[in-house]
């Protein structure tokens, strides 16, 4: 296929992208062919995909903010995605003018307009860095030159340890990350689950295709794989039921988004 001008010279247009696929379910342009019909696939096991993606971005949003409020000056966005409206930037400002963020991402699409779009706003940044590894990720001089690791950072990773299979040791992992931050930085998680819509499952297998197999776990997985974390009410929750901005936003049983929330602060 024709190589559009914005896809970055070494992108495989050949395989489907997580990243691409998923801004194909937020209605996003940044994708191809490929990543349609991978993407179709899942639409036709699971039609709620669009809605649990939008429901995975408001739960980014308000938990950003609630790190505001608790004073959280500092944001860390690993497998940030290509950026839609309402990224965590404008989030955080709106809430503190002083908020600074640097996005993390190993999709190129992804990095490439980042860093169109945050061009010329001196409190963000954009990394291409594999999240995985915490020590190389704090050490890139583009963090370091933004964000102060003495200090206490929101590390948000959204829609992401879903993508980090058990042999690859999730909970290390996050256990590296509260080792390099500073006491009092917080974690906010969303994961994909099987809890209530069995036929989700299929989905582990259509990603196979994909860079990024996926691994769906249940709420006690999750909780186990979090258990080091001080997390705030209510616990890890179904996504819309995660501190609603209105009670009637939830509209009823929350548990159709097939994943959970959660947010605490790392020991």
């Amino acid at each position: 296929m024709e190589r559009p001008a914005w896809a970055p010279a070494e992108l495989d247009l050949d395989r489907p992208n997580a990243a691409r696929m998923y801004d194909y379910y937020l209605g996003g342009s940044h994708n191809f062919a490929v990543d349609r019909e991978l993407a179709g696939q899942v639409l036709e096991a699971w039609p709620d995909m669009p809605r649990a993606a939008q429901a995975n971005r408001a739960f980014l949003r308000r938990a950003v903010r609630f790190l505001a409020a608790q004073g959280i000056r500092q944001f860390l966005d690993i497998g940030s995605g290509i950026p839609t409206v309402g990224n965590v930037h404008e989030v955080a400002q709106a809430a503190a003018p002083d908020a600074r963020v640097v996005y993390v991402d190993t999709d190129a699409v992804a990095v490439a307009h980042a860093r169109v779009i945050l061009d010329g706003d001196p409190q963000t940044r954009v990394v291409q860095a594999d999240g995985r590894d915490p020590a190389v990720l704090l050490a890139h001089p583009d963090l370091t030159g933004l964000l102060d690791l003495r200090r206490p950072v929101g590390l948000l990773m959204v829609a992401l340890l879903h993508f980090v299979l058990d042999e690859g040791d999730p909970r290390g992992i996050l256990a590296r990350y509260a080792a390099h931050l500073a006491p009092g930085s917080w974690l906010v998680v969303s994961h994909g689950s099987m809890d209530s819509a069995p036929g989700v499952a299929v989905l582990e297998k259509l990603y196979e295709q994909t860079s990024s197999p996926m691994q769906m776990r249940s709420r006690g997985e999750l909780e186990l794989l979090l258990s080091d974390v001080d997390l705030v009410e209510p616990g890890v929750e179904f996504l819309p039921a995660w501190r609603p901005d209105h009670p009637d936003d939830v509209g009823g049983d929350a548990s159709w988004a097939s994943a959970y929330g959660a947010v605490g602060q790392l020991r």
